[in-house]
């Protein structure tokens, strides 16, 4: 049994929104610079030449990519041969985000009621999903969520006689309605299978996958392909002005489902998809 004090886990978590609320993933960034080289638009280019301009003077000077730096999401793989010491792990987790959000500078967009909605001042309480896994170790997945695009997201509960092309209807559809809102180049994420609410936490964590990096099921590698080039051709395009770069990957995940249903969940993230990953 290896014992991990919950305060590493703070201070991982207060180091990691700093930094993925500041400087974009390798991942996203390989991204935005390759569509910079195949945008036909000319308005396109220039919406991802300013969003490149950004990138450097965020880095450059501490600020944040985006003045709208997000809820805290955060997945926690916790191994069942750790022991977690030092106090609640819920607590710690709360108090990295909080401690990040305010040394960091981060705008705090969280309400404590979401009718009577006041501002808890720090950025808290995080969405934690926690999972217990074989091994010794805790992995942190960190993904601070804005709101432009998480209000585009959608579930559709489909019927088995649905199929694919249901599918892919369902994907189409939630990206046309979403539009200029969701601030395209946009992140597709896709939950397909669990529950209602197991296929949006699918959608969730899929977002958290590196962009690029395909799923290990063949005809899920092949659907994430056609679908991009299917929302790409919707010529939606940077900020929605036009283009051929209107989403930069589509990730999908699956999980089993009842005999009698289809749950599919799309997720949308804006161009920065901040996520980060560390291993304690």
């Amino acid at each position: 049994m290896r014992e991990i004090s919950v305060d590493k886990i703070t201070n991982e978590i207060e180091d990691m929104c700093i930094k993925v609320c500041h400087e974009l993933s390798d991942d996203m960034k390989a991204c935005l610079y390759d569509a910079c080289d195949k945008e036909t638009s000319d308005i396109g280019r220039k919406i991802l030449g300013q969003l490149k301009e950004n990138l450097d003077i965020a880095k450059e000077e501490m600020i944040p990519i985006c003045q709208d730096t997000g809820m805290a999401v955060v997945f926690l793989k916790v191994g069942q041969d750790v022991h977690l010491s030092g106090g609640d792990i819920t607590d710690a987790v709360n108090e990295g985000v909080r401690r990040g959000y305010t040394k960091g500078f981060l705008r705090k967009s969280v309400v404590s009621d979401p009718i009577e909605r006041v501002n808890t001042n720090d950025n808290t309480p995080a969405v934690i999903h926690f999972e217990i896994v074989p091994g010794d170790k805790v992995e942190i997945t960190l993904a601070p969520k804005g709101f432009g695009s998480e209000n585009m997201s959608r579930v559709f509960m489909l019927k088995p006689a649905d199929g694919i092309e249901g599918v892919k209807n369902a994907i189409i559809t939630a990206v046309q309605d979403a539009g200029p809102n969701a601030c395209p180049p946009m992140v597709v994420g896709v939950g397909i299978g669990g529950t209602f609410e197991k296929c949006a936490l699918l959608a969730k964590e899929a977002l958290t996958r590196p962009a690029g990096q395909h799923s290990d099921i063949g005809y899920i590698r092949d659907l994430e392909e056609e679908m991009l080039d299917r929302i790409n051709e919707l010529g939606i395009g940077p900020a929605g002005l036009g283009g051929v770069t209107t989403a930069f990957a589509i990730n999908i995940n699956t999980y089993a489902t009842h005999i009698a249903g289809l749950p599919v969940a799309v997720n949308i993230c804006c161009h920065v998809n901040r996520h980060i990953r560390r291993v304690i």
